[in-house]
């Protein structure tokens, strides 16, 4: 049987510990359509197949024309110049252009055989078939070259880039309907506790709402995860064992909240242990909040079991889970964001454990950011992250951060850049 809490480990150690029995890398390779592939990860680089644009194209309303051919124009000294037909966009030019002719043509139409610049409309007048050049132009001049923005065979999406609107619009430009994406791994979630019942039903007298199912559920998507809602369940052990060993067929992961204490009605180490070997690798953190957390290694797979508090549970997600879901989607590791502030109270860490304390940040008078921690007095209020912009982190052996005293905050994810920053 596992020993539950009996010998904490570090942070350090945890993660250490996990890493000996993970290894978090992409799952399979999978063809989704352009529209299905946003916020997935490109599995191999995207070549161009062909030049883009794949014609030399005017950029602007004018007439084509052989450059030499404007040569000596001026606004009192026109060049006089034979319309020889039209250029339409979307189709190919069916005319050409010979010495001392022209070409009405409009922007992003291919330029016709013969002539290689454009004269802007404002720079000319027609009468009839003949139009008046008031300004000369250089070869080139208003034409996008075939190839100008993408060369064929050039690599213009790399393999482990994360695909958004702009992305997509490149292997749209370069003829692609479909790419190839690391597929996204499937993060099962349940919930424990007799006190626990679905948001949407009438609220029980003695029962609490399931706030960690979606909390954790939307935490996974962040990280780029599919969650795998599998719902909530007593405190017995039984049913808790046939519900994860189908989650194991069927997930990559296990996530589970509460039920991880020392009470007798905390089955859930016991429980995991059993699941097969090796079992539970790590019995409690010696971190605040957080401290009751259960992870198990079972046939390659992790089930990673949180505290029922949820601010616990989240902050033990940031921690541990998020850099393991991201690897297993095939998105590259994000550095921490974090700012320097100046501590607004003085901030006491647990004894012999590493705290993190949730703060929100501000401005002063002085315009100094100013990390104040977040009230609420119990480990369980969820407005505690709601409210919060990041945490500052106080080592085991640290007596405490002072009012005034400088302090790093580490920014959560959700939080928009330059948000609290701005002056």
């Amino acid at each position: 049987m596992v020993e539950t809490f009996r010998k904490l480990l570090t942070l350090e150690e945890a993660k250490e510990v996990i890493r000996k029995h993970f290894k978090p890398k992409p799952l399979d390779i999978e063809e989704v359509s352009l529209l299905e592939a946003y916020d997935r990860v490109l599995a191999e680089n995207v070549i161009a197949a062909l030049d883009i644009p794949p014609f030399n194209r005017s950029t602007v309303d004018g007439y084509a024309v052989r450059a030499q051919d404007t040569f000596g124009a001026e606004e009192n000294k026109p060049v006089k110049l034979r319309v020889c037909g039209t250029v339409n966009i979307g189709e190919p030019p069916r005319t050409e252009v010979d010495g001392g002719e022209v070409a009405e043509i409009v922007t992003g139409a291919p330029m016709p055989t013969g002539a290689d610049a454009v004269v802007m409309m404002e720079d000319t007048e027609r009468k009839g078939n003949q139009v008046y050049v008031f300004s000369a132009v250089a070869k080139d001049e208003n034409v996008m070259k075939a190839g100008a923005d993408i060369r064929k065979g050039e690599a213009v999406l790399e393999a482990g880039q994360l695909l958004g609107s702009r992305e997509i619009g490149v292997a749209a430009a370069v003829g692609l309907a479909r790419v190839k994406v690391y597929a996204i791994p499937r993060i099962a979630v349940l919930s424990t506790g007799a006190e626990v019942t679905q948001p949407g039903n009438r609220l029980p007298s003695g029962k609490i709402y399931d706030i960690n199912a979606y909390s954790l559920s939307t935490a996974v998507l962040e990280s780029g995860g599919q969650p795998v809602f599998l719902g909530v369940f007593l405190d017995d052990k039984n049913a808790l064992l046939e519900a994860l060993k189908r989650a194991l067929c069927s997930a990559d992961m296990i996530i589970t909240s509460g039920g991880v204490s020392v009470g007798p009605k905390d089955v859930i180490p016991q429980t995991v242990d059993s699941l097969g070997k090796p079992g539970v690798v790590v019995s409690g953190i010696a971190i605040k909040p957080g401290k009751p957390v259960t992870v198990a290694a079972v046939d390659c797979k992790l089930v990673f079991s949180l505290p029922g508090h949820p601010a616990s549970a989240l902050l033990v997600f940031h921690l541990l889970v998020r850099p393991l879901v991201k690897a297993m989607s095939g998105r590259k590791a994000e550095e921490s964001l974090r700012v320097e502030a100046v501590a607004g109270m003085r901030m006491f860490p647990a004894k012999g454990r590493r705290t993190f304390v949730m703060v929100k940040l501000r401005r002063d008078r002085s315009k100094r950011l100013i990390a104040e921690p977040v009230e609420t007095g119990l480990s369980g209020a969820i407005t505690t992250l709601a409210k919060a912009d990041g945490f500052v982190e106080i080592a085991e052996n640290q007596q405490f951060i002072d009012a005034e005293e400088k302090c790093t905050v580490e920014l959560f994810k959700s939080l928009r850049e330059g948000e609290v920053l701005a002056l």
